[in-house]
């Protein structure tokens, strides 16, 4: 046969090779059209109104904590200290564990801060970080105490050396999965601000000394193709997180965190980073969400997504005043190359 004949043979024989090879399918979300959905982030919302409910991260339309509140949660995180296994002081050889509660979503995120804080050279070193959240586990689930995820998050702190009692600050974001339709708001974010109420109750009885919960709502859902958590349940969650930490602002004692007040019954409770932008609508601080950063579902985060939110974590406990008397090694306090990081 002459040699360019069996040429053609054999580019015809790749090409039907090629062909019969599965492709992966592409990463970006299927619904990459919807790029807002027209709220605005709580943050930026203030003194308006979503549907009759005020804005703001906080009371009355601020996006600051009430001195009162913020007052007790540094007095809070002064007292943080490294726990030994049985939960004593141990400034030695103890940990102080940060642990992330939540479902997929946050699982994907937290494991993204989780590689950027292994090499954060600010971390003091007695920071422990494991990630307890587990896919499937949404609010539903976890508000139930008797639910396999807590056992779970004990063998996850178990595979690090660590105990129960040695957790003493949780950042939290969780969400209900599938919503009725028929839930309109504000009963689905009611519902959601009873549900994480719940868990964190738990959390404080499962982790005796636990102190501080920081909690996030959801990113970003319009181009979601699933009913796991889609708008405008994605942006409403902000609202559930908003008035639970608003109910302990108000005195709930069965939210009480203050042993001179009664009985405790929860950590002290406030935002970590607000992670919700409207798409490609840019935030007053410039946060939008792409469609690469998402996976084919919309719901998911990209790599590029669970980045964006590993990077909003990093700063903030970087710089978040009840987060520095405990995350931050004080001694790079005198380094100048890293002030500008923790003060800024």
């Amino acid at each position: 046969m002459p040699n360019q004949a069996k040429l053609t043979l054999l580019l015809l024989a790749l090409t039907l090779l090629t062909l019969a090879i599965p492709h992966p399918s592409q990463t970006f979300a299927s619904e990459c059209g919807v790029t807002s959905v027209g709220f605005v982030p709580l943050n930026d919302l203030g003194a308006g109104t979503h549907l009759g409910s005020q804005g703001g991260l906080y009371p009355n339309g601020s996006n600051e904590l009430p001195a009162a509140h913020a007052e007790a949660g540094l007095a809070i995180a002064n007292s943080i200290q490294p726990l030994n296994s049985s939960g004593q002081v141990d400034v030695g050889n103890g940990r102080i564990v940060l642990l992330s509660i939540g479902m997929s979503n946050t699982s994907q995120e937290f494991q993204a801060f989780m590689s950027l804080a292994e090499n954060d050279p600010l971390r003091a070193a007695n920071v422990a970080i494991v990630n307890g959240a587990q896919g499937g586990k949404t609010a539903e689930n976890i508000s139930n105490p008797t639910d396999d995820f807590w056992p779970n998050v004990d063998q996850r702190l178990a595979m690090d050396g660590l105990t129960p009692q040695q957790v003493q600050i949780i950042w939290m974001k969780q969400v209900r999965s599938n919503v009725d339709p028929s839930e309109q708001f504000p009963t689905d974010a009611q519902i959601l601000r009873d549900q994480l109420q719940a868990i964190v109750q738990i959390a404080k009885d499962r982790f005796p000394n636990l102190k501080i919960i920081y909690l996030s709502s959801r990113i970003y859902a319009g181009y979601a193709s699933t009913d796991l958590s889609p708008e405008p349940e994605a942006y409403q969650s902000g609202f559930g997180v908003k008035w639970l930490i608003e109910e302990q602002i108000n005195g709930n004692p069965d939210l009480n965190y203050d042993p001179m007040l009664g009985t405790v019954n929860a950590p002290w409770l406030a935002w970590g980073p607000y992670l919700w932008a409207d798409g490609l609508t840019p935030r007053s601080d410039g946060l939008t969400w792409l469609c690469s950063d998402f996976v084919d579902d919309g719901t998911h985060p990209s790599d590029s997504g669970a980045a964006k939110v590993a990077g909003m974590l990093q700063e903030f406990f970087r710089s978040e005043a009840t987060a520095v008397p405990w995350y931050i090694d004080l001694s790079q306090l005198s380094n100048k190359q890293f002030l500008p990081l923790v003060l800024k």
